[in-house]
């Protein structure tokens, strides 16, 4: 459910996901790990900055272009 507004610039857990092409697990797994920041939101529904995910996308599609 994705009903609460996000700021500008962040991203809910679900859109992460789906832009990383994991599940919600795979996120969870990436913040324990450090890969990835929380920056807002609540712990049930976390928010994360556009650059990191994106960041962690560009990461993703050079690891498989190689």
């Amino acid at each position: 459910m994705e009903s609460q507004m996000i700021r500008p610039g962040h991203v809910t857990a679900h859109q992460t996901a789906r832009a990383l092409g994991i599940g919600l697990d795979g996120v969870r797994q990436l913040v324990r790990r450090g890969r990835l920041k929380r920056s807002g939101g609540t712990p049930r529904q976390p928010w994360y900055a556009v650059p990191d995910v994106a960041a962690l996308v560009a990461e993703r599609r050079e690891r498989n272009a190689a």
